[in-house]
């Protein structure tokens, strides 16, 4: 299936829990982290020590309810690259 790219999104800090601005008709959004690990939960808000973990160098595609989904840094200095599709 083919996808169309509909922006892209950079978070260089996640010490509290951030939600994403998701772009108009985005259904998938492709994450990646660098320097510090990132915790991430679509039902509720994830800590430092709770949530799903996206290590560094993993790359993690997300297709459920982008707006719903939250993420934080195990530690400081984390940054999550996200690109929208649609």
């Amino acid at each position: 299936m083919i996808r169309i790219p509909l922006g892209h999104q950079q978070f260089n800090s996640l010490g509290t829990a951030q939600s994403l601005t998701v772009p108009p008709g985005a259904d998938r959004a492709l994450l990646q982290v660098e320097d510090q690990a990132v915790r991430w939960h679509d039902t509720a808000t994830p800590t430092a020590t709770s949530g799903i973990v996206i290590a560094v160098g993993e790359t993690y595609l997300y297709g459920g309810d982008l707006s719903s989904v939250k993420f934080i840094e195990e530690a400081g200095g984390g940054e999550l690259n996200v690109a929208y599709y649609a």
